[in-house]
């Protein structure tokens, strides 16, 4: 039996290198405390990461026209003095036409970021409410966030110029006012109430589709009740003078109206109160007072005034009046000045179109109702007919020669037919008093011109001559009887006939040129001769022009000598 081993078996270990191999094993095993601070380390690390971008808020971007006092890193964004986010970098945009800021908020700050968030820049400021901002002089500019009330998110937003002229939940009314191109109103301009501040203009801006400004105002409150759905707005410019054919009005306004100008509203006082105004509600602006009023009646006929006498003095606005009610106004002078002119009129005539309003004489809970423009034009067609009414032009003001169209009924017109002009109709118009004036002297100057004034003044010429001849004659004859009385022959006559002559004599004495006869009856002859020298120019005055005893003649310069050549 051989002892030989298979190749497969190996030999059997020994003890000493089993143990040797069991402890090798053992050591690998067992890690070393060496590397608990670095594990703990990552942990802490990862866990304040993930800790900062947990408690990060969201970024924004702010577009503003320029970054004047914004710093990257150190200009914060506060509201109501809480610090809620700090500008992280400022960057021109990519058509370089404004800056954008970019700025990380706090986490809790998402909640007020929304359509209705409103940015502003806080930094020293001069306004009409005095100095703010001063506080920014020392630290610096900031940025104020007013929160929205919305609730979708945003994270863009347009940084306003000016601060808002209140946040977005205080408690008022916002109305939008729309005006013709004019107005002057700007952001922060006071709204006022009789003379007291009640509200300011949020915002400004122009259509240039429609034409017109476009206004955002603010009324706070309690005083938004005063506002309801028939409150008229108008621009308030601190004076208002007006020089019209009413007189002469002047109103004045607080020392900020003054300066700057605003709104004022009010509801006209033949208007009732009305209900109260919804939020957002749009009204119209008007640029006075005055204008306010008249816009109440919105339902008006127009007519077409032909008139032959001047307008000058007759403008837009002007009233239209029956016995001084007023129940229409003036809208245009001319209007449609080169339109055909109706085949009835012997001379062209000036169109004026009038508007009558019969809403002035409804009462307040019937000046809303529907006028039935058929039946005034009816009601107006009869007046003309039957009773004769007319317009006319008339002074209003002698101060201001401002006119306006005065109705009237009158007997002894022509016969009222009807004419169109221009596709509208026509009221018929007499000519006014300084027309019929015109006509009256018109017809005086005739009558005068056709009086043969020369003949008559010939007449009495040639009379005053045979007046002079005779007194010569009578003269001579006393001084003949005085010679013949003077002789002696004549004295040495019967006693009788000397006493006849001595009669005669005195008789005759009366009218020698010392007696006091002659001197009346020659101081009546040389009167008679001045006042026909003095006729003669205006024999000839009157010749050349008949109207010079009502209208002065031209003065004529008095003619200069000339040396002698």
């Amino acid at each position: 039996m051989s002892d030989s081993k298979t190749p497969d078996e190996a030999p059997p270990e020994s003890p000493i290198a089993t143990s040797m191999q069991r402890a090798k094993r053992l050591s690998r095993s067992r890690l070393s405390p060496i590397w608990i601070v670095p594990l703990l380390a990552a942990l802490i690390g990862a866990w304040m990461v993930w800790d900062n971008f947990s408690s990060r808020g969201p970024l924004i971007h702010l577009n503003m026209n320029s970054a004047e006092g914004i710093e990257a890193g150190k200009t914060q964004i506060k509201t109501r003095n809480v610090d809620v986010g700090r500008v992280e970098a400022v960057r021109l945009s990519d058509d370089l036409s404004h800056t954008v800021v970019t700025a990380r908020m706090d986490s809790d700050a998402e909640r007020m970021l929304n359509e209705e968030t409103r940015f502003w820049v806080v930094k020293p400021r001069i306004g009409r409410e005095g100095i703010s901002g001063l506080n920014t002089v020392l630290s610096g500019a900031y940025i104020q966030l007013a929160p929205g009330s919305a609730e979708s998110f945003q994270d863009t937003f347009d940084v306003l110029e000016q601060p808002p002229v209140a946040p977005p939940d205080a408690p008022g009314l916002r109305i939008n006012l729309v005006s013709q191109v004019g107005n002057s109103l700007s952001a922060g301009d006071p709204v006022t109430y009789q003379g007291y501040t009640v509200g300011r203009v949020e915002s400004t801006e122009f259509d240039p589709d429609d034409k017109e400004m476009r206004h955002r105002i603010f009324i706070q409150a309690p005083y938004d009740t005063l506002v309801s759905d028939t409150t008229r707005f108008w621009s308030s410019s601190g004076i208002d003078l007006q020089l019209n054919s009413e007189g002469v009005n002047v109103n004045l306004d607080s020392f900020e109206t003054l300066i700057s100008g605003g709104v004022t509203f009010g509801v006209p006082e033949d208007i009732s109160s009305g209900n109260p105004a919804r939020q957002n509600a749009t009204y119209t602006l008007y640029n006075n007072e005055e204008a306010a009023r008249e816009g109440t009646y919105d339902q008006y006929i127009e007519y077409v005034l032909l008139v032959d006498d001047t307008v000058r003095g007759l403008s837009r606005g002007a009233p239209v009046e029956y016995r001084g009610v007023r129940l229409g106004t003036v809208v245009a002078v001319p209007w449609h000045f080169t339109a055909p002119q109706p085949d009835t009129l012997a001379e062209f005539a000036i169109p004026v179109l009038i508007r009558i309003e019969p809403q002035r004489l409804e009462s307040d809970a019937d000046v809303n109702e529907e006028i039935d423009d058929h039946d005034v034009h009816e009601r107006f067609e009869q007046m003309f007919d039957e009773y004769g009414l007319r317009a006319t032009l008339k002074a209003g003001n002698l101060l201001t020669g401002a006119l306006f169209v005065d109705l009237s009924f009158n007997d002894d017109v022509a016969p009222y037919e009807p004419v169109q002009f221009d596709g509208k109709n026509v009221f018929p118009t007499i000519s006014g008093g300084f027309a019929q004036i015109e006509q009256k002297v018109s017809s005086l100057l005739d009558k005068l011109n056709g009086l043969e004034v020369e003949p008559i003044l010939n007449g009495l010429n040639e009379t005053l001559q045979t007046s002079q001849q005779t007194l010569d004659q009578v003269r001579d004859i006393a001084e003949s009887i005085n010679s013949l009385v003077s002789d002696p022959a004549t004295q040495s006559l019967p006693s009788s006939v000397n006493d006849t002559l001595e009669e005669l004599q005195r008789t005759l004495n009366g009218f020698s040129s010392g007696s006091s006869s002659y001197r009346q009856l020659n101081d009546t002859l040389e009167q008679l001769e001045v006042l026909m020298r003095d006729l003669q120019p205006v024999a000839r005055t009157l010749s050349e022009k008949p109207n010079a005893l009502i209208f002065n003649r031209e003065v004529q310069t008095d003619p200069m000598p000339r040396a002698a050549q």
